[in-house]
């Protein structure tokens, strides 16, 4: 019974001695991407807004930076030490041509202009993503609208969160970064 406490000792002396565990620090992702980017949070050509200081991303010695796609939509920020990968997505700026007048539209021209939601809230919808050799298929219902090509949550396990899809047709989408 006295060897009790002195064990407890000898078992709790290494989990005391390991180092606190270090986070990325988000300020310092911001500052990166703000390099990157050549524009301040909020600003047009920059982040839309500073990245959220809740993230608990593993440490990250090196950082590689990348658009997401040439339209400079998002930063796709990397970790391949701790391996993690985040989008940090950007204002875009709104293009007119120089010297042109305010668009303006009519009732009917504005109504013209909504978007087309081809899946719904609601909709059934068939999730499939594959490549050569392998496909698979999940099906679930939207908890969302989206148009095509537009992102949207779907729900296919009641026990679950919904999964992240890109709309195709009505009733099919796919897995982000999957193609059809």
């Amino acid at each position: 019974m006295r060897r009790l406490p002195l064990l407890m000792l000898v078992i709790a002396t290494p989990l005391a001695a390991t180092a606190p565990r270090t986070f990325q620090d988000t300020a310092a992702l911001d500052r990166a991407v703000t390099a990157f980017a050549g524009h301040g949070i909020g600003d047009e050509g920059g982040a839309r807004t500073p990245i959220d200081s809740r993230l608990k991303l593993a440490a990250c010695p090196m950082l590689s930076m990348a658009w997401r796609s040439e339209a400079h939509d998002a930063v796709v920020v990397t970790c391949t030490g701790p391996e993690w990968r985040m989008y940090v997505p950007m204002k875009l700026p709104v293009a007119a041509p120089k010297g042109a007048a305010p668009l303006v539209l009519t009732p009917s021209e504005v109504a013209m202009a909504r978007p087309v939601y081809v899946i719904k809230r609601g909709d059934p919808v068939t999730i499939s993503a594959g490549s050569q050799g392998f496909s698979i298929t999940r099906d679930g219902v939207a908890v969302g609208d989206a148009v095509a090509g537009g992102r949207f949550l779907v729900k296919v396990d009641p026990a679950k969160a919904p999964i992240q899809a890109v709309a195709i047709d009505s009733g099919r989408a796919t897995l982000p970064g999957w193609s059809e």
